[in-house]
């Protein structure tokens, strides 16, 4: 799956070079490109094939604002503890400004981990906080491999789980969010992605075999906000509309009758 995070990466580089850029994420053009994607990468089979694509970068685009707030707020409060779960190609530990004394726990498998090392060496990258790495499967015991790189579950955290929910199936997600709680201190936060409902029939029915699309599982409850309540946070529930119209980016599309709740969540730990 860490293919699909270079293809992230490349959304990301396109988006850098825009003069009216969303965020700037210099490192993105160089993972795309070690990972044989920049600067153009295969194109889509067909009309419908490039529309899915032109989509899914658009949500790229969105989620990767929503979540560079999330984190600069929870930076303001006081978190010291950001913990990017599957972090792939992610490089805020590199781009954005962190308070001193930040902790950034990147938990991801060793072969994406390895690949974004030998990139980050090439370019000299020197990351802004502490950054720490944890080479684990989501899908073994990364609270034990978290706890032994040293976080501190008595201190507010900052969690971020980008594009990765959709892959989980659904015990899997509750799993990982039963583990999250148990590590966090209450005033943690957390930023979650999930698929929205219907996107798996949309865009994952005729998608090609090892697409990103094809390896989609998992979609949003009915009510997110309720869902996370039963997982003690308090959360808020935004649709990528409404965030690409406040970020100056509106959907040129009308919505197909009333919006369900949205897939871009911001959580608080009570």
């Amino acid at each position: 799956m860490w293919a699909t995070a270079v293809g992230v990466a490349r959304v990301r580089a396109l988006e850098t070079e825009r003069e009216n850029a969303l965020f700037r994420d210099p490192l993105a053009r160089a993972f795309a490109a070690a990972g044989g994607l920049w600067p153009s990468s295969p194109p889509p089979a067909d009309e419908a094939a490039r529309r899915r694509r032109l989509g899914v970068a658009f949500s790229i685009v969105i989620r990767t604002k929503f979540l560079d707030d999330l984190l600069r707020e929870a930076s303001a409060s006081g978190i010291r503890q950001v913990v990017l779960l599957g972090a792939g190609m992610d490089s805020r530990a590199f781009r954005m400004d962190w308070p001193e004394g930040t902790r950034l726990f990147e938990v991801d498998t060793a072969v994406p981990l390895d690949f974004k090392s030998s990139v980050l060496c090439q370019e000299r990258a020197v990351a802004r906080c502490e950054r720490i790495t944890v080479p684990v499967d989501l899908r073994e015991d990364w609270p034990r491999a978290l706890a032994a790189a040293g976080h501190d579950p008595g201190a507010p955290t900052v969690w971020i789980a980008e594009g990765l929910l959709i892959y989980l199936p659904e015990d899997a997600v509750e799993l990982l969010l039963a583990r999250i709680g148990a590590r966090s201190a209450p005033g943690s936060r957390m930023g979650l992605t999930l698929g929205s409902r219907g996107v798996i029939e949309r865009f994952g029915a005729d998608a090609a075999p090892g697409s990103a699309a094809s390896l989609w599982v998992s979609e949003m409850p009915d009510d997110p906000v309720e869902w996370l309540a039963g997982h003690g946070w308090e959360a808020s529930s935004h649709t990528l509309r409404e965030r690409a119209a406040a970020y100056g980016r509106p959907l040129g599309t009308q919505p197909q009758g009333e919006e369900r709740p949205g897939g871009l969540i911001s959580a608080v730990r009570r």
